[in-house]
């Protein structure tokens, strides 16, 4: 096989930017140049010229629902794996309400099998908690399980975890990552009760918010950060909405924390006054609030509070995202587009473009111990992407990969675009196509 060198990049990884060439031989990188190149190597590969382009690691999204099984009419393994790598996502880790729903080791055996036929993209798979499971939970082998899952709010799927008693023991038993949905449902149902009557019956979207609220956000992330503090558990908080929510965590190195929380990029591209706009296609579980609570999500990742940026990439057919407040579905796909969406804010000062490196290839790889992923680094896997960050486009919807078809990011004006996505040291994407996609590799954990 010849090798491939993507020579003159400017290679963004591990807190710097400096131009150099990267060497793939096989599955893995080779060789890192900063300084020349020799000619031997010149002479004996495949030469990717790549001035003016940003190089960075294959992003890791720890937090997706590809649907797949028995939801496949939304989405699938192939296609939103697809849509992943045409986005520079080359690992994704899936959620269990599915159907039937992972919360048995058999059931996520079943998916791995799934993804091993099905996935073009590296992957992994939560093991789901419910009330009554914690044997199931018990047996899973972490070096291939990437975490537990608890919804302690009800979402899409059916899987609330709301006896105390349930929750006391995973967090007490579990000795991986327990992953965490935190709406306190106590709230939510008040809320619904309190407004509906309010109302007369029928909910606009702009009630969404206030019934899924920063009080119920709130609530469920305390509980969830006493009961860790108490136990000793590596508790990893999803989807950080609001601004109170911070105070529950610090910014210390990640090494040094057991209490990590993630931001999505919905949460830190819109808020409650794009609701007018974009109406039910940004409703999502927690809800988007409040400008300042948008601004304080930003500040949080950009000082350490918050650890990793992922999508909860949750597709539904156009059809289901009707209706008001109560019926129309929550979720949205965001997977393709959340490294443009992101290196957008970069463009924009809110963020430095090694900040989105670091929350979405490194801490994703650290916080879960992927083995030889996250980083470009010799001997990793060759999960790369390369960007143009001067390529202006407008999505308008025929760049769409996911099954569902559409977008809420669908007329954005963008000045960054994927150019490539390397998978295992194979070109799998380059601008506008997929190429030589083949079945992917589970991902493993140290």
């Amino acid at each position: 096989m010849i090798p491939l060198l993507i020579h003159d990049a400017l290679i963004i990884n591990e807190g710097r930017s400096f131009k150099g060439s990267v060497l793939i031989k096989g599955e893995t990188i080779s060789q890192i140049f900063e300084d020349e190149i020799p000619a031997s190597v010149f002479s004996a590969c495949k030469i990717v010229e790549a001035s003016g382009k940003w190089l960075i690691p294959g992003v890791i999204d720890d937090h997706v629902h590809f649907r797949d099984p028995g939801l496949t009419h939304k989405a699938d393994l192939t296609t939103e794996s697809k849509a992943a790598l045409a986005g520079g996502v080359t690992s994704f880790m899936d959620m269990p309400n599915t159907i039937p729903q992972t919360t048995t080791i058999q059931a996520w055996e079943d998916k791995m099998q799934l993804a091993a036929e099905k996935s073009y993209a590296n992957y992994a798979f939560y093991l789901g908690a419910t009330n009554d499971n914690l044997s199931e939970l018990e047996k899973a082998d972490f070096a291939r399980v990437c975490g537990v899952k608890i919804f302690m709010g009800s979402s899409t799927g059916k899987m609330l975890v709301g006896k105390k008693e349930s929750l006391e023991a995973i967090f007490k038993t579990i000795p991986s990552i327990v992953a965490v949905h935190a709406e306190s449902e106590e709230i939510i149902q008040a809320n619904k009760i309190r407004y509906t009557e309010e109302s007369g019956g029928d909910l606009p979207l702009r009630f969404h918010a206030l019934i899924r609220s920063a009080e119920a956000c709130y609530a469920s992330s305390s509980m969830a950060v006493e009961m860790a503090t108490r136990f000793g558990t590596r508790l990893h908080l999803l989807h950080i909405s609001t601004a109170r929510e911070l105070d529950l965590l610090d910014n210390k190195p990640l090494s040094f924390k057991k209490i990590t929380a993630e931001a999505c990029v919905a949460h830190l591209w819109f808020d409650e006054s794009n609701y007018e706009h974009y109406g039910n296609a940004i409703k999502c579980n927690p809800a988007i609030k409040t400008l300042q609570d948008k601004e304080a999500l930003r500040t949080a990742v950009n000082n350490g509070f918050l650890d990793i940026i992922a999508t909860d990439h949750a597709p539904h057919l156009w059809a289901e995202k009707q209706g008001n407040c109560l019926t129309a579905a929550s979720g949205f796909p965001s997977i393709q587009f959340s490294l443009p969406v992101m290196f957008e804010l970069v463009h924009q000062g809110v963020f430095g473009k090694e900040t989105i490196v670091e929350k979405m290839c490194h801490a994703p790889a650290e916080l879960y111990h992927i083995e030889k992923r996250g980083y470009i680094r010799k001997g990793y896997f060759a999960d790369l992407v390369l960007v143009d960050p001067q390529y202006y486009w407008t999505l308008s919807g025929k760049e769409i990969v996911s099954k569902c078809g559409w977008s809420p990011f669908d007329g954005q004006h963008f000045h960054t675009c994927v150019l490539h996505t390397y998978l295992n040291g194979k070109l799998v994407y380059e601008l506008g196509k997929s190429r030589n996609l083949k079945a992917s590799k589970p991902l493993e954990f140290r």
